[in-house]
Formats: structure tokens, sequence, C-alpha cells
């Protein structure tokens, strides 16, 4: 049985890298769902439509704006 060892790289992700991404991810989650239990007035309050909301709601939590990927 041989072993091969693995060197790490600069490309390679950290504990802290991976547990800001899950806490991102978290945020994106409940911020959405918080999004699609609004009703109509408390949209217009924000400023947009239930389609807007809805479609917003529906997207992945991977799905995020590149601004916020750092």
């Amino acid at each position: 049985m041989s072993h091969v060892a693995h060197r790490l790289t600069h490309n390679d992700l950290t504990l802290g890298s991976v547990v800001t991404n899950l806490q991102t991810r978290i945020a994106v989650w409940r911020t959405r769902r918080d999004l699609a239990k609004l009703d109509a007035r408390a949209l217009e309050d924000i400023g947009i439509t239930p389609e807007q909301a809805y479609a917003e709601a529906r997207l992945a939590v991977w799905d995020v704006p590149a601004t916020w990927r750092g």
C-alpha cells in the first residue's frame, strides 16, 4: 500500500474560510426565507414587488452578487 503526500497550496481552503463561507450561506438563506414571509404591504415598504421577492427567495444560497463573494 502506498501513501501519497499532498502538498497544501494557497488555493486550499482553511477551516476559517470554510466556517466564514458557511456562515454567509446561512445568513443568505435566512434573509431569503424572511423575505418570502413578508406580506405585500411590507414588500411595498421596501420597494419590491411580490414577484421580485418570490424570485429572490427561490435563488440558491450560492447565487449571490459578485460583490458579496469578497
